[in-house]
């Protein structure tokens, strides 16, 4: 009886010293994790036909959620990421921006592709100053509109659009033009953008012209190839614009063919094909070659997703990065206490001087990067991306008082 209640006693001496010594460690961790959950959401096309380029800036995000989480559970917060598809379509951005909103523990919104769509999405994250960085929206209403808690990682179509058409008035030194767009906030309004730029460099206007035609552009195509234009110019995306490509070289048309960004994709040579050589777009997103910092970058995103990343997926990255270190520094600056969404609001803003992948980031009073780089690419084989043609780094627009 004895020997049994010393083992008792020694047992439970044990369970004791056991439960002191590993049993803390749980509830540490428990304890770091009650201060709560900070989530980051992205909303891109992950379905239907922009869902090719809308996956790459979702995953750039989510490497960027990743590789900050464990500062973040040192802080005491789980770091969560909820990616959204909002399909390229404005009443599923909003239907989800609601959604969005209603989580009181999403912080930053990485998004949107399409200007379209982040343009009414926003008026919804405006209405709760939760904070969104865009990592592709070029249209110049997304930051014209002076929100505190809208800002862009990339540059904008007032200057994309001029920048193309100096290239093929003085570069390329082409007389006239042909222009078609997808009738959409961003495609329309790069196209007129451009439109203007070269009109003011003496370009003749043959034609410009509005379609949401997907598949078949050979009505369109017969006017295009009687007025016979040095340039085609197409503003909209690649699932469009390739098509219309093929079909104009396949009808006869030879004239030179340039679009924006909504073409910097693999996808417009799988779908051109041997047509895509030798025609060219601008894009605010540079190739992987284009950054000191992306050749590590590439790897490690490939290592992650098994996949080379295209030049969104970095500007998705950066897009979450700055945002994810604004969210730290107020952290740090409230003692630790979860910050509000005008707090993050208002910390990005404040951030100076982020060194990103696509490179240093600060934003000015509307939301724009400070500077942006701007490229002219050519399809010189079919392969993508294409080959880096010219370089400009400007300057945003000041926000103009109302």
């Amino acid at each position: 009886m004895k020997e049994v209640t010393v083992r008792r006693s020694i047992g439970s001496t044990l369970v004791l010293f056991l439960t002191l010594l590993f049993g803390s460690l749980p509830i540490a961790r428990t304890a770091a994790a009650q201060k709560g959950v900070i989530k980051i959401a992205t909303q891109t096309p992950l379905s239907g036909e922009q869902a090719a380029i809308g996956e790459h800036p979702k995953l750039g995000a989510q490497l960027a959620v990743e590789e900050m989480a464990k500062s973040f559970r040192q802080l005491g917060f789980e770091l969560v990421f909820v990616p959204y598809d909002d399909q390229a379509k404005p009443e599923v951005g909003v239907a989800n921006a609601r959604n969005i909103v209603a989580d009181a523990d999403i912080l930053l919104v990485v998004g949107h592709f399409n200007s379209g769509v982040a343009l009414p999405a926003s008026e919804v994250y405006k209405d709760s100053m939760l904070a969104m960085i865009s990592p592709a929206n070029t249209a110049m209403e997304i930051t014209d509109r002076g929100y505190p808690n809208v800002n862009r990682v990339c540059g904008r179509d007032d200057i994309q659009g001029p920048v193309g058409a100096r290239f093929v008035a003085q570069d390329l030194k082409l007389k006239s033009v042909y222009i078609v767009n997808d009738k959409t906030l961003y495609g329309q309004g790069v196209a007129e953008t451009f439109r203007d730029e070269a009109k003011r460099l003496g370009l003749k206007m043959l034609g410009f012209e509005g379609t949401e035609e997907r598949a078949n552009f050979a009505p369109m195509i017969i006017p295009i190839k009687a007025k016979n234009p040095d340039l085609v110019y197409f503003g909209g995306i690649y699932h469009q614009g390739a098509l219309l490509l093929k079909q104009l070289r396949e009808k006869g048309v030879k004239a030179t063919y340039m679009g924006p960004d909504g073409l910097d994709s693999s996808e417009m040579v799988k779908i051109a094909g041997t047509q895509v050589i030798g025609s060219y777009y601008t894009t605010v997103a540079g190739p992987i070659d284009a950054y000191p910092e992306s050749a590590a970058f590439a790897q490690k995103f490939k290592r992650r997703f098994g996949k080379e990343v295209e030049s969104f997926g970095m500007y998705g990255y950066d897009a979450a990065a700055v945002g994810l270190k604004a969210i730290e520094q107020a952290i740090q600056e409230l003692g630790g206490k979860k910050p509000t969404r005008a707090q993050v609001s208002a910390a990005i803003r404040k951030l100076k001087n982020y060194k990103g992948i696509t490179g240093t980031i600060t934003f000015d009073d509307k939301g724009d990067p400070v500077k942006s780089k701007y490229f002219v690419l050519k399809f010189e084989k079919r392969q993508y991306p294409g080959k880096v043609i010219r370089v400009i780094e400007q300057e945003a627009p000041r926000l103009k008082k109302s």
